[in-house]
């Protein structure tokens, strides 16, 4: 479940987006994180990843200001690890990648459902226009680029503020 691609010579969002996220063991602790996760040995015991995958994920996490660590013993040291707002911003994504999986890999007997609490239905996120609040219709939307000045991935996530 390793990575060697490397986005960061690219100018794109999706590519940006990978090079934080884009690894199958960081997904899966941002999962559990959003399941309230928030100790190594928790993730450990829950994904059965390796000791110096997990460290080296939690790392990466931290240093892209998507985790937070926060001590909770002194003796022995240890941290446990919050998600950020940049962090929980990341709740839509999953939510649709588990949306799909659900549909086009478990089809009539997904795993997993949430229920939504204010109407009591089976959730199912939909993507919306954030000006005319329109749903998203297939052909909508068309392309822009902002070519001039942009970063390559690389670029923006150093310039780019952990939260």
């Amino acid at each position: 479940m390793g990575r060697t691609a490397d986005y960061s010579h690219q100018s794109c969002g999706i590519a940006a987006t990978l090079e934080v996220v884009g690894d199958p063991w960081t997904l899966l602790i941002l999962r559990d994180a959003f399941r309230g996760v928030r100790r190594f040995e928790q993730w450990q015991e829950h994904l059965g990843v390796a000791r110096n995958v997990l460290a080296a994920r939690l790392k990466s996490l931290v240093a892209h200001g998507v985790l937070e660590p926060r001590r909770y013993s002194e003796r022995p040291p240890r941290q446990e690890y919050l998600l950020t707002e940049k962090g929980r911003a990341l709740q839509p994504v999953l939510l649709t990648m588990l949306d799909w999986g659900n549909r086009h890999v478990y089809g009539d007997n997904p795993p997993v459902q949430f229920i939504h609490d204010h109407c009591g239905h089976a959730f199912s996120p939909k993507l919306v226009c954030e000006h005319c609040n329109e749903g998203l219709i297939p052909g909508d939307l068309r392309r822009s680029e902002q070519n001039d000045g942009a970063l390559t991935v690389g670029e923006a996530l150093a310039k780019s503020d952990p939260v």
